[in-house]
């Protein structure tokens, strides 16, 4: 077993970060399918196939991952409905919620700073 040193930088800046709440945030949401499932499911209760179908390219592994993360994490409610056949919803909690404006002004930052960087001019875009 390895023992860790207090002092080093590696330490020291986990240490920093596990208190920085915009970090603890950030990590929250990371992951490259997370913020797509939550404004999926920002316009209601939606089954696994449903989430399948409407996020391209993701992977029923990659989904039941994400979902999972998110559930453990609180911003996700997976309900079970005991029926024939078995019927699984995924809906926001309160907080993953809150998160929704948040995500779309960042969608919007993202949508003017990508056409910044790219050197592509909004006007131009039809």
């Amino acid at each position: 077993m390895t023992n860790r040193k207090e002092n080093t930088t590696n330490n020291i800046n986990r240490n920093f970060l596990s208190d920085c709440n915009l970090t603890y945030a950030v990590q929250l949401m990371g992951g490259r399918w997370k913020l797509p499932i939550l404004i999926r499911l920002s316009n209601g209760k939606k089954r696994f196939g449903e989430l399948k179908r409407i996020i391209p390219n993701i992977t029923e592994r990659m989904l039941t991952l994400q979902l999972r993360e998110l559930e453990r994490d609180g911003l996700v409610i997976r309900t079970v409905h005991h029926e024939v056949p078995p019927r699984v919803e995924y809906e926001l909690t309160p907080v993953s919620s809150a998160l929704i404006p948040i995500c779309l002004q960042l969608d919007e930052w993202g949508a003017k700073h990508k056409d910044v960087h790219l050197g592509i001019s909004s006007t131009l875009i039809p």
